[in-house]
């Protein structure tokens, strides 16, 4: 599969998710907070959910790639096995060689789909209960965390660890240590999966400072929005907009610049997706809750291989500049209803996934929301989403578009 993103409503042939697993099950209250979770899911329905949001988008033409599927595959050579091996072990806690050991021998003993599992799922403590000949004092006085790797239970938010720009895959560097190795288990597909033998993968072009998929959208072929948010450092933001601006003969995207959203640094907008994206070439949707407090910057190429910075004053003209459209449509959230507008914030009401222009993945539940879309001419294709929403996340975030038309 040639990777090809050019814009954020082209319409999508090939995304990239995960389907919600076993990982969901370590979830518990103690540590809701540690894994970003608000609430524990009933992990049947939710996987019910995701089953019905990959048939919306095969019934609408685009091709459903899995993670945990790919990494199997890739696991089928030895040397990778080994490899994903040591990065679990290592990074879990000091624990003694001797448990390193054992640990290490159990998944050099399993098969390709089973490492796999245990990559997203983590590694019990009590599944090497009786593989421990030597019983030190740890085993004894066990701290009551109940895993030596954790398991990733925001994997199925497949948006954030990579993006798609112009026709390179970039590695993006998470913010929270529970995510951290997610952006690795993508690298592994996107590096050694013969599907994007044929593709380049950028990874550290951000020196380990934090960039998230749900920030970047890619409004136009030549122009990157990116949040400024809790998870999206100034200084990634910066690295991201040198490297990308380079021409392709340069390993860049030959972009002609970036649009900085600096939004407010909560739980509750995490991303700027979270409160913005685009719906039609010329549409977006945004929270107005928050509109007067954003702050825009315009980044372009300067002399001498700095970036020249300026400050639009209004997110309509600016936005229309980037797209070189006379004026753009700007949507609010829950008919500008204040009240209305923050609830459905909170499920995720902006968090719309474009599959063609003007065609749009929502939120079921998102009723206000979705009949103001309508009422814009938007076709919107709702889907449930009562136990999906409960990791903070709608349609865009649990997408990696791998392939859009371009418009």
């Amino acid at each position: 599969m040639q990777v090809h993103v050019r814009s954020e409503v082209g319409k999508l042939r090939g995304v990239l998710l995960h389907r919600p697993g076993k990982e969901l099950e370590s979830l518990t209250p103690q540590y809701l907070d540690s894994m970003l979770f608000e609430d524990i899911p009933f992990l049947e329905q939710m996987q019910h959910e995701h089953d019905m949001f990959a048939k919306v988008l095969q019934d609408n033409g685009c091709t459903v790639l899995y993670l945990e599927q790919l990494l199997a595959e890739v696991f089928e050579d030895e040397r990778l096995r080994h490899e994903a091996i040591a990065l679990l072990v290592e990074s879990s806690p000091p624990f003694s060689q001797d448990l390193r050991r054992v640990i290490s021998d159990h998944l050099a003993s399993v098969g390709p789909a089973a490492l796999a599992s245990y990559c997203t799922c983590g590694v019990l403590k009590s599944e090497f209960d009786d593989h421990i000949s030597h019983r030190n004092l740890s085993y004894y006085i066990r701290d009551a965390y109940p895993y030596y790797v954790s398991p990733l239970p925001n994997l199925y938010f497949t948006r954030d660890p990579a993006t798609v720009i112009g026709n390179s895959l970039t590695i993006n560097v998470m913010h929270t240590q529970s995510r951290r190795r997610e952006s690795y288990l993508h690298h592994l597909v996107a590096s050694h999966h013969h599907l994007f033998s044929d593709n380049r993968t950028i990874s550290g072009h951000t020196e380990g400072r934090s960039i998230e998929g749900g920030d970047i959208l890619m409004i136009s072929p030549t122009c990157a929005a990116i949040g400024c948010s809790a998870r999206t450092e100034v200084w990634a933001i910066e690295a991201f907009a040198h490297r990308m601006m380079k021409p392709v003969e340069e390993g860049g995207e030959g972009l002609q610049e970036v649009l900085v959203i600096q939004i407010p640094f909560t739980r509750a907008y995490m991303h700027l997706d979270t409160i913005f994206t685009m719906v039609d070439r010329d549409k977006f949707c945004i929270f107005g809750g928050v509109e007067s407090s954003l702050r825009i910057f315009r980044m372009r190429r300067g002399t001498k291989g700095t970036l020249r910075i300026t400050q639009p004053d209004d997110l309509s003209e600016a936005l229309a500049g980037s797209l070189a459209l006379p004026a753009v449509d700007i949507i609010r959230s829950g008919g500008n209803d204040p009240i209305i507008s923050v609830r459905e914030q909170w499920n995720d009401s902006t968090n719309t996934l474009a599959i063609a222009p003007g065609t749009v993945v929502t939120y079921r539940r998102n009723t206000v929301s979705n009949e103001t879309l309508v009422r814009r001419g938007l076709t919107v294709i709702p889907i449930s989403g009562s136990e999906l929403v409960r990791g903070r996340g709608g349609p865009r975030c649990m997408s990696m578009p791998l392939w859009r038309e371009d418009i």
